[in-house]
C-alpha cells in the first residue's frame, strides 16, 4: 500500500467533518469539498471546535486542510478518498464518477454510506470499480472507533486490505462485511433495538425517558465494554453461552414472538419528538454532544489500557 500522506474529504456535513478532524489530528493533509454555500467556514469553524478535545500526534494541526471547489480537485492528488454525500443513489454516482476519473487508478475510493451497497455505488466508477468500498463510520468518526469495510462484488483484495490498513494506522477498529446487505451491521442492530423502543413508547409500556434510562443504566454499559455474545457468555457463568442458550432460549424466543411492529406514522413520530424534549428539556443539543464524547473518551482510554476484545 501507498502511503497515505493526503486524504481527499468529499462532503462536510457532520460526518465529512468528524473525519476531517480524525485525518488532521492523525497528521494527514486534507484536501476538502462540498458545493454547500459556507461550507469550507462552517468546516474550518468545526475543525476549530473540535481540536481541543482531540488527540493530535507531533506536528498535526488544522493548518493543514485545504478546500478545493470540486470533488475531482480533490481527489487528484489524493492517496485516499472518502465520500460522504447524500444518501442517494444518483448523487453518488455522480461523484463517484468524478472521483473515479481524477484519483490515481491505485487509491481507494471509499464512502461514507451508512446502508447503500458497494456494488451499486461502484456502477459510477466504471473506469475502476475494483477500487470502490463501502468505509462507514460511526457517529461521531473523530471519537467512535468502528468502521464497517463492505467490498463489492468487483472490490479487488488489494482495496479492502489497503483500506483496513488505512483505518487502523488511524486508530480505528475496522471490521470487514463478508457479504453485502443494506445497512451494514451496526445500524442493523440498532434498528431491531429502535423497533422495540419505539413499540414499547407506542403501546405505552414506557416513556421515551424509561426506555432511554433503560439502556443507559442497564444493558448499555455492558455493550459499551464487551459485545452482545460475549456478554450472554459472561452471564451463563461456568457454562457460558451454552447454559445461557440451553436455559435462556426457550423464554427468549417467545420475547421475539411479542415484539412490536411499528409504523412511524405522524402520530407516533409526534411521541417520540415531544418524548425527547421532555426528557431533555432547554438542554443545548451541542453542549450534551460534547459531554458525551467527554464521556467516551474516557472510556475509550480505559478500555486502551485493557486486552478487552
Amino acid at each position: 500500500m501507498t502511503p497515505v500522506r493526503r486524504v481527499a474529504v468529499v462532503g462536510t456535513g457532520v460526518v465529512g467533518l468528524g473525519w476531517t478532524a480524525l485525518f488532521l489530528a492523525r497528521g494527514l493533509d486534507v484536501t476538502a469539498t462540498d458545493p454547500s454555500p459556507g461550507a469550507e467556514q462552517q468546516l474550518r469553524a468545526g475543525v476549530a471546535a473540535l481540536w481541543p478535545r482531540l488527540d493530535a500526534v507531533a506536528g498535526a494541526s488544522p493548518d493543514r486542510l485545504s478546500f478545493v471547489p470540486t470533488a475531482a480537485a480533490a481527489a487528484e492528488h489524493a492517496d485516499f478518498v472518502q465520500e460522504n454525500g447524500p444518501e442517494r443513489e444518483d448523487v453518488k454516482h455522480r461523484l463517484f464518477a468524478e472521483l473515479d476519473e481524477a484519483a490515481r487508478p491505485e487509491v481507494v475510493l471509499a464512502s461514507s454510506s451508512s446502508g447503500l451497497l458497494p456494488t451499486d455505488l461502484a456502477r459510477g466508477a466504471p473506469r475502476h470499480p475494483e477500487r470502490v468500498l463501502v468505509g462507514h463510520p460511526f457517529n461521531p468518526p473523530q471519537v467512535i472507533p468502528l468502521v464497517e469495510v463492505v467490498p463489492g462484488e468487483r472490490t479487488s483484495e488489494r482495496a479492502v486490505s489497503d483500506a483496513l490498513a488505512f483505518y487502523t494506522a488511524l486508530g480505528k477498529r475496522p471490521i470487514r462485511l463478508r457479504a453485502e446487505i443494506p445497512g451494514h451491521i451496526a445500524n442493523r442492530l440498532q434498528a431491531a433495538l429502535w423497533q422495540e423502543a419505539y413499540s414499547l413508547v407506542e403501546r405505552g409500556v414506557a416513556s421515551v425517558a424509561d426506555v432511554d434510562a433503560a439502556i443507559a443504566h442497564g444493558p448499555g454499559l455492558r455493550w459499551a465494554v464487551l459485545g452482545p455474545f460475549a456478554n450472554q457468555h459472561l452471564s451463563g457463568g461456568p457454562g457460558g453461552l451454552a447454559h445461557v442458550l440451553e436455559h435462556l432460549g426457550p423464554p427468549t424466543e417467545r420475547y421475539w414472538r411479542d415484539l412490536g411492529r411499528v409504523t412511524l406514522t405522524p402520530e407516533l413520530t409526534q411521541t417520540l419528538v415531544d418524548g425527547v424534549h421532555d426528557e431533555l428539556g432547554d438542554t443545548d443539543p451541542a453542549e450534551l454532544a460534547a459531554r458525551r464524547d467527554a464521556v467516551l473518551a474516557e472510556l475509550l482510554d480505559a478500555k486502551s489500557r485493557t486486552d478487552l476484545p
